[in-house]
This record gives C-alpha cells, structure tokens and sequence, in this order.
C-alpha cells in the first residue's frame, strides 16, 4: 500500500498527477494519469488521450494516492530510475 512515507519507493506508474509548480511556466496544471517514468521525466496521459512529458527536475507534483490523499513531491527528490530508487535513502521530509 502507498502511504506518504513511502511513496518514493513505489511505482509512480497508474496514480493520478498535477504539476502544481515549475520553472517551465508551460508544464504548470498538466494533468492526468502517469503512464511512464523515467529517470528525469514523468509521461502524463491527460483526459482528452494526449501525452506531455513533464521533466521531473523543474517541476512541483501532487501525486493522488489511492486512499485519496494528496501529497506534494518535489520532482528533485524523485530523480532516478524507479528500480533505483527503491535503494536510495530518504531523509524524512513529513
């Protein structure tokens, strides 16, 4: 199960997403379902089908989790390839 403590550890893949914050003032409200990550970018499928891939180092996410919580991610944190990404450490940031 995905809580805030842990989603860094999970997959990304299949949870809703909005880019609340960038650098990059195009890439602020994308919205919709992530479909594939790499190690710098998240592809989003918005609701009318179409992809944007947003990079992760200019962007501020809200990721939605299952249990309907919102939690904000800061897209440096999660720089690194998801099987990765299970070994790195954390520091505790809530």
């Amino acid at each position: 199960m995905i809580t805030p403590q842990n989603i860094f550890r999970h997959e990304l893949i299949g949870l809703h997403v909005k880019v609340v914050d960038s650098t990059h003032e195009g890439f602020i409200g994308i919205e919709g379902k992530v479909v594939d990550e790499t190690k710098n970018t998240i592809l989003v499928e918005q609701k009318d089908k179409t992809e944007k891939i947003v990079p992760k180092g200019v962007a501020t996410f809200h990721f939605n989790l299952p249990d309907g919580k919102i939690i904000e991610i800061d897209g440096k944190i999660i720089i690194a390839r998801p099987e990765d990404r299970i070994k790195k450490k954390f520091r505790k940031i809530w």
